[in-house]
């Protein structure tokens, strides 16, 4: 039976492997409207022939910036925490939400964002907001689900998919699976959370591939997003994200997504403890840089 120090070691070093998504800078790359129809004038004595309908030309749709929020631990942290900066209160995170949603945000995953941007599939009303809750920790099920489900919001899990166990405070495979059928998306974030600009090979294919075909098998899910471990990443890592299926993947670099952008370089925010609802919204403002129109032509 594992002693109370030795256990409260071992939260200690699971946390530190678990912060670096968080505390890492991901920077790193290793790294007119058309004039209507003009009616038919009848000659005297003759009917008019029906004015033809306007034909309306189709209007391109806008692509729509969105925020993608990053998350860690849904609680206040514990004395001695490593890293307290990931652990954010539950009434603070409830007070986020409601601070989103009076700003008119609605939350929705990356494949509701993704298939808004390639095919305009409907978004639910309001502006959308993706909320990102990295590693998995249990209070992401027992704190985080609770509000967002008030909302009719949804979350999207990056899982690691050795993380910390139940006791330790981490989502064992039953939670994970309320979490999918809530409506949440569960993407990956490889099997042991590893610096995988220093792997290569069957190790590198292991921890990208390896962990969606096991994400895939456990919870039947497509898991088509990738999330890199500390916001790590270089061209061979990339590659390999690639190969393995992935549609897209997240970094740590800040800023919002864009349709136009390198889906597998999207950036997201990093939310940390003690950000009020005005300052989320704030951080939100201040960190959303569109990109230029493009060049007339000629």
């Amino acid at each position: 039976m594992t002693s109370g120090p030795r256990l409260a070691g071992q939260l200690a070093a699971l946390l530190l492997v678990a912060a670096g998504c968080a505390v890492v800078p991901g920077a790193a790359v290793r790294h007119h409207r058309p004039p209507p129809a003009r009616p038919s004038i009848a000659a005297p004595g003759t009917t008019a022939t029906p004015p033809r309908r306007a034909i309306v030309p189709r209007v391109r749709r806008v692509a729509v910036a969105v925020p993608v929020l990053m998350y860690h631990v849904i609680a206040s942290a514990p004395p001695g925490a490593p890293y307290p900066g990931l652990y954010v209160p539950a009434s603070e995170f409830a007070a986020q939400m409601h601070a989103l949603r009076r700003a008119g945000f609605h939350a929705v995953t990356l494949d509701q964002m993704r298939a808004f941007w390639l095919h305009g599939t409907p978004l639910p009303h309001g502006r959308p907001i993706v909320l990102t809750f990295d590693n998995g920790y249990r209070s992401q099920y027992t704190e985080a689900l609770p509000i967002l489900r008030r909302m009719h919001w949804v979350g999207d899990l990056n899982l690691q998919l050795a993380g910390l166990p139940p006791a330790l405070g981490g989502l064992g495979r039953p939670l994970v699976r309320a979490l999918v059928r809530a409506g949440w998306e569960l993407d990956s974030q490889t099997y042991t959370h590893p610096d995988l600009v220093t792997l290569a090979g069957a190790a590198l294919r292991h921890q990208v591939a390896g962990a969606r075909r096991e994400l895939r098998r456990l919870y039947h899910v497509p898991a088509l997003w990738f999330c890199y471990p500390s916001g790590d990443y270089s061209p061979a890592v990339i590659a390999a994200v690639r190969a393995a299926g992935f549609v897209g993947a997240t970094t740590t670099v800040p800023g919002w997504a864009h349709a136009g952008d390198d889906p597998f370089r999207t950036e997201r925010l990093r939310v940390l403890a003690g950000t009020s609802g005005q300052a989320l919204l704030a951080l939100l403002s201040a960190n959303r840089h569109d990109p230029p129109p493009p060049a007339a032509a000629g």
